[in-house]
């Protein structure tokens, strides 16, 4: 696993947008804020682009994206927002380009494509963390700053995170590099070449937004007839905001429970990173974790993700 270098004071952000068209108010206070931690962002004027549902053609959003990516002057990329489109610009990211020079890229929710091709497609570390809107635009309100500095800041390992909320499904202990991201972008690669195809012994992370029971219950019964869960060692959720039945009953927890019957490793629910009612946490992509579920269920990042 390639990793992009450690972030360090001054060093120069490019704010990129490979997915949906954003608020203009939330992409001052996102750049505000990463000036106000130190850094320089940038970005190229095509980010402002809009065609329809997405911030201008694949062939707009993937040149900026790469021209930000061969810059030697560029320490790390940011996402503005998801929505849709990110999956676009695959065909156009070539896996030697983006070895030769690994950088960090923060992102979640539609740039699950790009994470999961940049950490199992590349070999690159990536980083399920906020992006400019409704994160790194309210600050301390919309982001963890003590994850998102540990994680690219710092060549240590980024140790034990232990959010509140955090609950054991399944007891256990298990290791292995994580991958994953939000769950329908996931299951929306299968059958192409930028399928999701995590290795052996991996920990899955997984998270989404708005999905009732029964979708949840049916893409985890695809990963499971896919043979993607039995590659896992164990499972990490996100919060599933949005994913309880109008009424409460059944619960997104009591989906997961029913499509995971037989799973043999340790299984949690409700790490707060991705789509969350509080701050974003920071997860590095393809470093080894230990998922800890017992009476004080944690994740361990064993592993630093940048050098």
């Amino acid at each position: 696993m390639l990793k992009p270098r450690a972030l360090r004071p001054g060093d120069r952000i490019a704010v990129v947008s490979p997915a949906s068209p954003f608020a203009r108010d939330e992409f001052d206070r996102g750049v505000d804020e990463l000036r106000a931690q130190g850094f320089e962002p940038v970005w190229d004027e095509s980010v402002f682009a809009r065609t329809g549902y997405v911030s201008g053609s694949p062939e707009t959003r993937a040149s900026a994206f790469l021209e930000a990516w061969r810059d030697p002057s560029i320490a790390a990329l940011v996402a503005v927002r998801g929505g849709y489109g990110s999956v676009q610009l695959l065909p156009l990211l070539e896996p030697g380009q983006l070895r030769r020079t690994p950088k960090v890229f923060s992102g979640y929710s539609d740039n699950t494509s790009i994470l999961t091709w940049l950490t199992i497609g590349c070999g690159i570390a990536s980083f399920h963390g906020p992006m400019l809107e409704r994160r790194l635009a309210r600050g301390d309100a919309g982001f963890d700053r003590t994850s998102w500095l540990r994680c690219l800041t710092s060549v240590e390992p980024p140790g034990e995170m232990a959010p509140d909320g955090l609950v054991v499904i399944q007891p256990g202990e298990a290791s292995g590099p994580v991958v994953g991201g939000t769950l329908t972008q996931l299951l929306a690669s299968f059958s192409t070449p930028f399928a999701f195809n995590p290795p052996e012994g991996c920990i899955l992370f997984l998270e989404d937004v708005n999905e009732r029971p029964y979708r949840l219950d049916r893409m985890l019964t695809q990963l499971r007839l896919s043979g993607v869960l039995s590659r896992a060692r164990g499972i990490v959720f996100g919060e599933m905001p949005g994913c309880d039945e109008p009424g409460g009953c059944p619960t997104a927890r009591d989906a997961i429970c029913r499509a995971l019957n037989g799973f043999p490793g340790p299984v949690l629910f409700g790490f707060p990173s991705g789509h969350t009612t509080g701050p974003c946490w920071t997860l590095p992509l393809g470093v080894t974790t230990r998922v800890i579920a017992e009476r004080r269920p944690r994740l361990v990042i064993e592993e630093a993700a940048v050098m």
